[in-house]
This record gives C-alpha cells, sequence and structure tokens, in this order.
C-alpha cells in the first residue's frame, strides 16, 4: 500500500488519468487483435489518432482566438476517452461522426463557459449534441466484459489519487440500487441483473473516470455524494420521460447542473506581485487579483502554470490558499525540492507580473461552524498552510476559538509563518507546539518538543483531547501516520478531519 501511495504522490491527477486512457486503449488493441472485441485493430488505431489529431487541432484554434492557457494534457484525455466509447469508424461517414465529436467536445470547454467556468463535461455534451443533431452516438465499447478487470484496477488508482471515493460509491450505489429495483419488478433474477450491470453496461469506466472530472464537480464531500447519487438515479436505463430515456451522458450533464448551481464560479489570472523566502527551501507566492474573490478559510484551488515542455507532471497543481480572506493579496506556500518539476522550476523563476491561472476552488478544510467545539491542528512541513489561513482569519476577525497547534519539521530552519502564530497566541489565545523529528541537530537554546507527535507528546499537552475536533495537514504519509497515532487513542473517526492537499507532487 505504501508503494502505491508513493507512485499515487509522486504524480499528477492528470497525468496519471492520461496513463490510465493510455493502457486501455493499448488493452483495446490487445483484445481486437486477439477477436474477442468486434472491431479491427487497425481501425482503432486509426480512429484514435484522428481523433487527437482533430482534437489538438480545434484547441489550437480556440486557443488563440481566446486568448487562452492551453491544457495539452486535456485535449489528450478527452480525445482518448472518444476513442473508448465511441466505435472505431469503418467507412468515411463514421469517421466524419468522429470529426464532429472531437470538435464539439474540445469547442465546448470555450464555448460553454459562464464567466470561464466550464458548465458540462465536455465529452458528455459532445456526445449528446452528436446524438441530436446527427442521430449518432457513443456505444461505451469500454464497458465490454474483457475491459472490465483492467477498467477497475486503474479506476481504483485514479479515485484514490483525487479522494473521490464517497463521490464514485454514491454513484455505483444509487444506480445499482436503481437498476435492481426495476429488474426485480420484472421479474428479472437479481444475481444476473449484478452481473449484467459490473460486465455489460459502463458503469465502472463511467464512475472512475467522467463523473468525477474536476472541472464540473461539486467542491465538497457532502454535495459530491449527492450529485454521484443523482447521477446514478438517472443512470438507469429505465428512467424516462416519455419517449425520451437516459443515456449515461444525459444523467452526467443534469448532474453537471446541479454541480454548476453548487460550485464557486471564479476562475483567476493572476499576476505575481512578490516572492518571500520563508525557510531554506519553502517560498511564499503572493498574488494580486484585480477580480473579487472570497472563500473560506482552509480551501485549495487548483493552479495552472503554462510552460514549455512539460515533464510528466504536468502544468497544473492544487495548492491550499494560505492567506486569509480577509487579506487583499493571495498567497500560496511552497516547498521546492533538488529534483523539482518543470512546474515548480518555472514556478521559481516566476518574477513580479508574471501570471498564473486559479480555478476551481474547493475543499472540507474549513473552520467548523460551532465556535465552541474545541480544535486540534496537527501539521507536518508544509502541510501547514491552511492552518495559517484558519488562525490569521481569526486574529484579524477577533474569532475566540480554544485551538491547540501541533507543528512538526525535520529542523528548526524549516519552521515557517511563525510570527502568525505568535500573534495568534496573543490575540486568540492560540497555544502552539513546536517540535523536531532530527533529535541529532536540535538547536541550542530550543524550548520546543523533540521527536514525532506520539500519543504521550498528545495526552501530555491535551487532557481533553477526547473533546476535540483533530485537523490533520501535510504529505499523505505523514497524515496517514497522524491518524493512526489519533485511532490508537480512541479518537473516532468523525472527530478527524484530512487535508486533500495534493499538491506535495515536486
Amino acid at each position: 500500500m505504501k508503494r502505491i501511495d508513493d507512485f499515487l504522490n509522486s504524480i499528477t491527477m492528470y497525468r496519471l488519468l492520461l496513463y490510465y486512457l493510455i493502457a486501455l486503449v493499448l488493452f483495446g488493441l490487445f483484445f481486437a487483435t486477439a477477436g474477442l472485441l468486434s472491431f479491427n485493430p487497425v481501425v482503432l488505431i486509426v480512429s484514435t489518432l484522428f481523433l487527437l489529431a482533430v482534437s489538438m487541432l480545434t484547441n489550437s484554434v480556440f486557443a488563440s482566438v481566446y486568448e487562452a492557457h492551453t491544457n495539452v494534457e486535456s485535449v489528450y484525455i478527452s480525445a482518448l476517452i472518444l476513442a473508448l466509447i465511441v466505435s472505431p469508424a469503418k467507412n468515411l461517414h463514421e469517421l466524419i461522426f468522429l470529426g464532429w465529436a472531437a470538435t464539439l467536445t474540445t469547442s465546448s470547454k470555450y464555448i460553454l463557459t459562464i464567466k470561464k467556468k466550464h458548465i458540462f463535461n465536455p465529452v458528455a455534451i459532445a456526445i449528446a449534441l452528436t446524438a441530436i443533431v446527427l442521430g449518432q452516438s457513443a456505444t461505451w465499447w469500454v464497458g465490454t466484459a474483457v475491459m472490465v478487470p483492467f477498467v477497475f484496477l486503474g479506476g481504483v488508482l485514479i479515485v484514490r489519487k483525487i479522494q473521490r471515493e464517497d463521490l464514485f460509491y454514491s454513484f455505483i450505489v444509487a444506480a445499482c440500487v436503481t437498476m435492481l429495483t426495476f429488474s426485480v419488478f420484472n421479474g428479472t433474477n437479481t444475481p444476473a441483473i449484478l452481473q449484467r450491470i459490473l460486465f455489460g453496461t459502463p458503469i465502472l469506466f463511467f464512475g472512475f473516470v467522467m463523473l468525477t472530472e474536476p472541472l464540473t464537480t461539486p467542491p465538497t464531500k457532502q454535495l459530491q455524494i449527492m450529485y454521484g447519487a443523482m447521477v446514478g438515479l438517472l443512470f438507469a436505463p429505465q428512467i424516462h420521460i416519455g419517449s425520451l430515456y437516459t443515456t449515461p451522458e444525459l444523467a452526467l450533464l443534469t448532474g453537471n447542473i446541479f454541480s454548476y448551481l453548487v460550485s464557486p464560479k471564479e476562475k483567476l489570472m493572476l499576476k505575481l506581485k512578490q516572492t518571500v523566502q520563508l525557510a531554506p527551501d519553502i517560498f511564499d507566492f503572493v498574488f494580486s487579483s484585480d477580480t473579487k474573490f472570497s472563500f473560506r478559510p482552509g480551501e485549495y484551488m487548483e493552479w495552472t502554470l503554462s510552460h514549455p515542455k512539460p515533464d510528466d507532471r504536468g502544468n497544473r497543481r492544487y495548492f491550499t490558499i494560505a492567506s486569509s480572506p480577509t487579506e487583499p493579496d493571495i498567497r500560496i506556500g511552497i516547498r521546492f525540492y533538488s529534483a523539482s518539476s518543470t512546474y515548480k522550476k518555472s514556478m521559481f523563476g516566476m518574477t513580479p507580473g508574471s501570471t498564473i491561472v486559479a480555478a476551481q476552488r474547493a475543499g472540507d478544510f474549513v473552520l467548523p461552524a460551532n465556535p465552541a467545539q474545541k480544535l486540534v491542528y496537527i501539521a507536518g512541513g508544509i502541510g501547514i498552510t491552511p492552518f495559517r489561513s484558519h488562525i490569521k482569519y481569526l486574529i484579524d476577525t477577533n474569532g475566540k476559538r480554544d485551538i491547540v497547534l501541533f507543528y512538526s519539521n525535520k529542523t528548526a530552519t524549516e519552521i515557517v509563518y511563525k510570527d502568525v502564530f505568535d500573534a495568534g497566541a496573543r490575540a486568540i489565545n492560540l497555544k502552539t507546539v513546536y517540535t523536531l523529528t532530527d533529535t541529532e541537530h536540535v538547536p541550542s537554546g530550543w524550548t520546543g518538543k523533540t521527536g514525532r507527535i506520539t500519543p504521550t507528546m498528545i495526552t501530555a499537552e491535551l487532557p481533553d483531547y477526547r473533546e476535540r475536533l483533530f485537523y490533520l495537514s501535510g504529505p499523505s504519509n505523514l497524515v496517514n501516520g497522524f491518524k493512526d497515532v489519533l485511532q490508537s487513542m480512541g479518537v473516532k473517526n468523525d472527530m478527524i478531519k484530512t487535508d486533500f492537499f495534493p499538491g506535495f507532487v515536486a
């Protein structure tokens, strides 16, 4: 499991999805060659290359017209999804259909937006439009039985990476229950219908790939569960209004409307104001925005930085907002590594006036509504950023809360935002417990703790720890370690919040 988590931490979500889709196309080629799929492998190759070419050409045209930052990975991903759900073209007529599907998919990313916010899943809207206008639609061949094991294995990695398990499960349960209910009333054998759902429909690929697409999913876990259940209910082919029956793409588009209504709408073009070095390898990037921007302390955003020849880790990252909504500028804290990605190298090279795109504000790592709830913050390394946002906000709004912060670093030189936490001690009675894990290089005069955060350390500082809500933030291995410590102490799972922080990709 640790090796899987290490792999997932080393790759961006979009690059993982891209590799997954490429693998599925290759498996499709293998099974087509073996005669287990109904089409010729050469036809699949030609169709896939054609979809990629049309998508890239269309994206180039629209990006030029709209003067927009382009995400090449997104173009490849959309084209490969089309290759997996639309039957390969056996003649010119079907090739033209593929061309229209690719053109509509790519162009919808630019046209069907409100204030630069996506409304519909691009592939779903394209397939729906071709069905209405051209009378041709997707066959979802990726959902055939021979493909299911590979769809499942890679799909599990996708939802684990983006932490959308609850969304996926709510969709699967709602879809299966709905289809089973209709089948029972029709006298169908339950095991037979379950087998048909899992091995004869695209339910797994749809749930893993299209449903979880970040740009059109709601921002919080509760809303994501509602979204998944809604789409799952409509996924059942027996649902209809008159002669109009639902299809996977129509179910998703309906859910997209709900998602748009409940989601933040902003997409910001931010200008770098200054870069502040906080520690030997940690920097604050401070941005200004021409657009008024409101958010809740602890939320994160997707940050897109176009740069030449991006490596396998791509040109997009998720970073928690380190600033408070009360501050005029937007800041993010970033750690740089000796083998940093091309993304971080380009970011390190930004100068005042350089631009970056921030969008998809989301996250549940926010202050509880009840101000009387006692809190514990546990942070490892650069995972301190959401707590800087929380505490600065409470200082500026005079928000009194009972908070104890445990802040773990390898060395004292890695401690950041101490000025904010010191101000928090004076203004809101914040208690901060610093600890250093490199016990062999503790500076003289150090008054904090040493070693890892343990049950003994927590109980010594917090006799009332069972009454407190714990917030954990940092690299996934540290967060999982902190969570194991708390569970060994009898802390209930619903009293532990973990930050979705995939920004640790180097």
